[in-house]
């Protein structure tokens, strides 16, 4: 039996599994930049980044220099028993990247966790306990942020009851718009429908709305430019707190250091983690101090949260990203994608739609054009198509028939040619059948 077959069986006899439909058969042994390499030598174009996380690029040499130095000094403590200097400065630093008025940082270890304590922290400030979320979004596994994710099909029944209180808000979804309208001609009635949740479907008790400035799971769904500056001027009229979720969308991915850059407004609470410290595990949730400052002893906690060696990693990560101005690479190579697929669904009528900001970038696939019949099977097999040809991609959205391209920010022009190349005779081959 081959290295690689011993230890997927050695998986599925250990692992719990039974919740993903199916891990791709890949063994990953090692990766540098935007290259993986499984336990056989093979090596694979990386461009879903182990979920939109390695921005920085895999084994970032100063990111985990920093790691290992710090742990050679001090690996845990907790960092809300003592005061751990590296924890500190990571938060520090936070506040200096963040929008303003963003200032103090509360650490978890994903992003899940960051969401939650937003959530507690939007209650606890306002005093109210109703959310609104948006249809097609995702907020992470836990029993509190899958209560805010708009998917039925992450919400399942026998999992339940989910949290009351909860609205939910027509996606900015222009593909699939639920008006059937075209943007612009629209006149933003998804944003503008945000009043119509707030007084007829809430009990007007609303702390927070909760969405992510790039839907990632739900399908990489960028809003319209307006769409954000329209529901801040709702929530503000009624004392209602903006939480973003950057959990995927941040740290340079969109082409801008956080995806809320691109609409104009400023959240009074961010989530954070995935490329926070490129593959170690952290997360933040980063609010203003007014809102910050409402927990009270004994409301929340993390016992690893703020983990010296991780926060050691955020830190080199982040100066990395500044340093070689990877957000403006990123939204560089994420043009430069953008026209090469734009070219294929000229050529190819399984593609539907091309969307996205950066290097976050969504392909839906299509049966048919005018009725927009997701091509469930077809994005499957075009993803096991690259595969075998040495190309990595996510696939999902809200219908199953999306492509994902989520390339580390390091990923090289002559990467990007050969994985459009890839990724352009798989959709020919399937588009064929």
């Amino acid at each position: 039996m081959r290295k690689a077959d011993e230890i997927i069986e050695k998986a599925s006899k250990y692992l719990i599994t039974s919740m993903v439909s199916k891990i791709q058969p890949v063994v990953i042994d090692e990766a540098r930049g935007a290259i993986v390499k499984d336990v056989n030598g093979k090596e694979y174009i990386d461009c879903f980044a182990g979920i939109s996380v390695v921005n920085t690029g895999h084994c970032q040499p100063e990111v985990v220099n920093a790691a290992v130095e710090q742990a050679k000094k001090l690996v845990h403590a907790c960092s809300y028993v003592y005061y751990v200097p590296p924890t500190i400065e990571l938060a520090k630093r936070l506040a200096e990247i963040t929008p303003v008025p963003l200032q103090k940082s509360f650490f978890g270890n994903s992003g899940a966790e960051a969401v939650e304590c937003a959530i507690k922290l939007a209650r606890k400030y306002t005093k109210k306990y109703e959310l609104i979320a948006l249809m097609c979004s995702f907020h992470g596994r836990t029993f509190g942020t899958l209560s805010i994710t708009g998917q039925a099909s992450r919400r399942k029944y026998d999992m339940g009851p989910y949290l009351s209180g909860i609205s939910f808000a027509y996606p900015p979804y222009c593909y699939r718009c639920p008006f059937e309208k075209q943007y612009p001609s629209c006149d933003l009635v998804c944003a503008r429908s945000v009043r119509n949740v707030i007084d007829y479907c809430t009990s007007k008790g609303v702390a927070a709305f909760i969405a992510e400035p790039v839907m990632g799971e739900g399908g990489i769904i960028p809003p319209p430019p307006e769409y954000f500056k329209i529901v801040k001027e709702i929530l503000d009229e009624h004392d209602i707190l903006f939480i973003a979720d950057e959990v995927q969308s941040g740290f340079g991915r969109t082409g801008k250091l956080f995806a809320i850059e691109y609409y104009g407004v400023n959240p009074d609470i961010i989530t954070l983690a995935k490329g926070i410290a490129n593959g170690f595990p952290i997360s933040a949730c980063v609010a203003r101090p007014d809102i910050s400052n409402s927990f009270e002893p004994g409301d929340h906690l993390s016992t690893f949260g703020g983990n010296p060696v991780s926060a050691a990693a955020a830190i080199a990560n982040i100066n990395v990203m500044l340093r070689d101005n990877l957000p403006a690479k990123s939204a560089e190579n994420g043009n430069y994608i953008m026209k090469r697929l734009n070219e294929m669904k000229e050529n190819y009528e399984i593609i539907g739609d091309i969307r996205g900001k950066g290097l976050m970038i969504g392909i839906e696939l299509v049966k048919d054009r005018k009725k927009k019949t997701p091509a469930v099977d077809e994005t499957r097999k075009i993803r096991e198509l690259t595969r075998e040809e040495g190309l990595l991609i996510g696939s999902g959205g809200v219908k199953g028939c999306v492509l994902r391209l989520q390339p580390p920010l390091v990923i090289e022009r002559e990467q990007i040619d050969k994985a459009l190349d890839i990724l352009e005779r798989s959709i020919k081959e399937v588009n064929q059948i």
